[in-house]
């Protein structure tokens, strides 16, 4: 096995991990009255990352490791461990708002809206680069912003949503 196949593997992990956590934190908030918003452009997204992975695995496996890149790699990944602690059983791979629930401002939210797609952002151009694959790279972070664009402007309308009953409410 190569380290570039060790890497790999270890992505493709923690991305399955992290669909089962948002199966089941999913499954908890829905039972709690939770609501799915905008999810047609949501096995968009599935696309996207699973090309990304799959072009990884099929370029990148036997390329050399570039440091730098897999260290920028692993700081990201301290990013993401922060953003799904922060949420806690609020993290999820789609867009679900539970009524009555206020906004996290806690953590990395104190900072950014969205700094979990500034993370992915991250991986989506690091990991290739830390495989040598400029080119996926590049195609990859197009792709990603393209569908982080239609995402972001689908949470930011349910997150509004969410917003005015409080608004309203405080009058």
């Amino acid at each position: 096995m190569t380290p570039a196949e060790v890497i790999l593997g270890l992505a493709t992990l923690q991305r399955a991990a992290e669909l089962v956590i948002s199966s089941r934190n999913t499954s908890r908030l829905r039972a709690r009255g939770a609501v799915e918003l905008a999810p047609k452009h949501y096995p968009l997204i599935v696309a996207v990352h699973a090309a990304w992975l799959i072009s990884l695995w099929l370029l990148g496996r036997d390329q050399p490791i570039y440091l730098p890149a897999l260290s920028l790699y692993l700081v990201l990944q301290g990013f993401r461990i922060w953003v799904m602690r922060t949420l806690g059983p609020r993290w999820t791979t789609r867009i679900i708002v539970l009524p009555g629930e206020l906004l996290v401002s806690a953590g990395p939210y104190r900072f950014m809206s969205h700094p979990n797609y500034a993370v992915v952002a991250g991986e989506i151009a690091v990991l290739p680069l830390a495989l040598g694959l400029p080119i996926a790279a590049a195609i990859f972070t197009v792709l990603n912003a393209a569908v982080l664009a239609i995402r972001i402007s689908a949470e930011n309308r349910a997150l509004a949503a969410l917003r005015e009953p409080m608004t309203r409410g405080a009058r």
